[in-house]
This record gives structure tokens, C-alpha cells and sequence, in this order.
């Protein structure tokens, strides 16, 4: 499966370019707009989200990586979309003043959820800039695996903004309410030192190696049981809006099906016959 972006010049068909190896179930997301450093423009929050459906329901896809062409991961919001900018876009205002403001939001929403609630895993692979909605996309992912050139910034300060693709609910999850308060306050950049530290990065990589990096792991997540990976994603998931005793109760209803799959006997098999399990999502 591939959305492939045109060598000679004229407007892809897709901001985004899927790359699916099926031999081992990993797809990967590039948001291919550098010459406006992967900015979510309507058009990208379109081609992204379309783009995250389709990898979302093809069963032969078990891990996602999420990158960016050229020298940033993502810039945030299109700023020629935005006030005194040429363009239109979804979050300038227009003739049906703040509520169309905030029903443009709806594009942004379906991005930020099909990441974040997506049954297989999605590994952000950082290069370069992360910055405002950007970096809540990042934020979104299950992994994060940074070049060594990547930075983060929570930028919606500076441009009298408040972070409206979910940091303000992210970014204390992830850092910590004193970090969050810092990079949403102060708009300062987080670089990877720090960001590994925090546990905000999983990997550090150089960046000629970043992809080779997170495919690795990629890899390493599709090769096991997908119903289990699935349900634990979905179990992490819940778990930030429930008790310990619901999530209990919940747990043991989820284990019953993966004790009931054929993934779990080929595991137990493997583990006797001591050999590597062969799951094939049953």
C-alpha cells in the first residue's frame, strides 16, 4: 500500500506517503511537505487523518512509525493558514466567528485520536522540529524515538495561543505538571538531553540512523501478538480515566481473550519447544 509522492514537480496526490513492507507488518506515515516543514495545514490534517484510517483497518499492518520529510518532524499549525497569512484555513477566523473557530477543530481532532486510540502501536520517529501542534502530535504517539537534532516546543505563546491539539491534557502525562507548566508558560525549546531524562524519549539516535532505529523496534513490536498488543494499548489507554478496581475488573475480561486465542498456545508451545513464537493474530 502507498500514496506515492511525484519526482517531478507537480502537487502529490497526498501530503502524506504510506510505505507498508507487509513481510513485516510495519507501516510508515511520512508527512511529506518540507518546503513548509510538514506544517498541519487543512490539506495535511485531511491527507493525515485519511492516511491513519487506512493503516488503522489494513490487518496486515501491526506497528506504525510517524516521521517527517526533510529538516522537521512538524512545525504546527500552517501560519499561512492563520491571521494575515494568504491562505484559508480552519483555524482563521472567517464569517461564522468563534464557533466556526471551533468546529474547525474537528479535522485536528481526528488526527490527534486516531494516533492516540489506534489498536496498533505508533512509534513517533523524530527529526529536527516538534513545535506546537507538532509536538502534541508527537505526544500523541505510544513511542518516541528522537534524532539527535530534534527539539520540541510548546510554541502557542508566542503567537498568543493556547495549545489546542490536546497539550495541556499531554503534556503533564508525559513530563510532569512542572515541565508541562514550563514549556507551555515560557515557549522555551526541550532538546533531547533533557527530553530522554524526562522519559519523554524512548531512543536517541543519530539522525542518518533514526529511521533504521525505529523500524528496529518497529519490527520488534509487529513480530508479537497482535490481539495482546491491541488490548494493552487500549487497557494503557483506558487506564488514565479509571480506578485500579475497574481496570482490574476490566483486565480480567480482556485476559480472557487472549487466554482463549491460538496466539497464547503457539506462545506456551514456543516457550516449551524453546523456539521463537510464530503469532499470527488468531
Amino acid at each position: 500500500m502507498s500514496a506515492r509522492v511525484s519526482n517531478s514537480g507537480e502537487k502529490p496526490d497526498s501530503l502524506v506517503y504510506i510505505d507498508t513492507d507487509y513481510s513485516t507488518g510495519v507501516a510508515i506515515l511520512t508527512l511529506n511537505n518540507p518546503d513548509r516543514l510538514n506544517s498541519l495545514g487543512a490539506q495535511m490534517l485531511q491527507d493525515l487523518g485519511n492516511a491513519l484510517e487506512s493503516v488503522a483497518s489494513d490487518d496486515e499492518v501491526r506497528a506504525v512509525i510517524l516521521t517527517g520529510a526533510g529538516k522537521a518532524f512538524c512545525s504546527g499549525a500552517d501560519t499561512d493558514e492563520l491571521v494575515g497569512g494568504s491562505s484559508i484555513g480552519p483555524h482563521k477566523p472567517g464569517p461564522a466567528g468563534a464557533e466556526g473557530l471551533r468546529r474547525g477543530f474537528k479535522a485536528a481532532h481526528r488526527v490527534i485520536l486516531s494516533v492516540y486510540h489506534m489498536e496498533k502501536p505508533v512509534i513517533a520517529a523524530v527529526n529536527g522540529s516538534a513545535v506546537g501542534a507538532g509536538f502534541d502530535l508527537a505526544c500523541a504517539c505510544d513511542i518516541r524515538i528522537a534524532a539527535k537534532s530534534a527539539r520540541f516546543m510548546a510554541a502557542y505563546t508566542h503567537v498568543g495561543l493556547f495549545p489546542g491539539y490536546g497539550g495541556t491534557w499531554l503534556y503533564p502525562r508525559l513530563v510532569g505538571s512542572a515541565k508541562a507548566a514550563e514549556l507551555m508558560f515560557t515557549g522555551d525549546f526541550m532538546y533531547v538531553d533533557e527530553a530522554e531524562k524526562l522519559g519523554f524519549l524512548n531512543a536517541v539516535s543519530d539522525d542518518d540512523k533514526l529511521l533504521a532505529t525505529a523500524s528496529k523496534m518497529a519490527k520488534k513490536i509487529a513480530a508479537g501478538p497482535p490481539i495482546a498488543t491491541r488490548l494493552a494499548k487500549m487497557m494503557m489507554r483506558k487506564g488514565t480515566s479509571i480506578d485500579l478496581e475497574t481496570s482490574l475488573e476490566m483486565s480480567a475480561a480482556v485476559e480472557a481473550i487472549t487466554l482463549s486465542s491460538e496466539d497464547h498456545v503457539e506462545g506456551m508451545s514456543a516457550l516449551r519447544e524453546k523456539r521463537r513464537p510464530e503469532f499470527k493474530g488468531n
